[in-house]
């Protein structure tokens, strides 16, 4: 009795361990690219889902990364939405505030 115990408590947590996600964090590989002020910027390996607002207005948008990107006319994502798929440039002209990668 005292050897099943200890095997079954372990066989439990093993089960569990395998059900459950190693993590949540999922991250838009590569980089994604702009211009803001006549100067080229880009940022890499940001997680999905969360909105990044620029200090100042942006153009220019490719995304090198390998998820797809929106980027939104205002601040927090606000604002008309433009959608950029994964490895392509921004429509000619768009300007964008902010961006959310997934």
């Amino acid at each position: 009795m005292r050897l099943i115990r200890p095997f079954a408590v372990a066989l439990v947590g093993l089960s569990f361990a395998l059900t459950v996600p190693a993590g949540t964090a999922v991250a838009a590989k590569g980089p994604f690219t702009f211009q803001s002020g006549g100067r080229p910027y880009f940022v890499e390996n940001l997680p999905d889902g969360k909105c990044f607002t620029m200090s100042q207005a942006a153009s220019s948008p490719h995304n090198g990364t390998g998820s797809a990107a929106t980027v939104f006319a205002g601040k927090q994502c606000k604002g008309k939405a433009t959608k950029i798929a994964a490895g392509k440039q921004g429509p000619k002209g768009l300007r964008f505030s902010s961006v959310r990668f997934g």
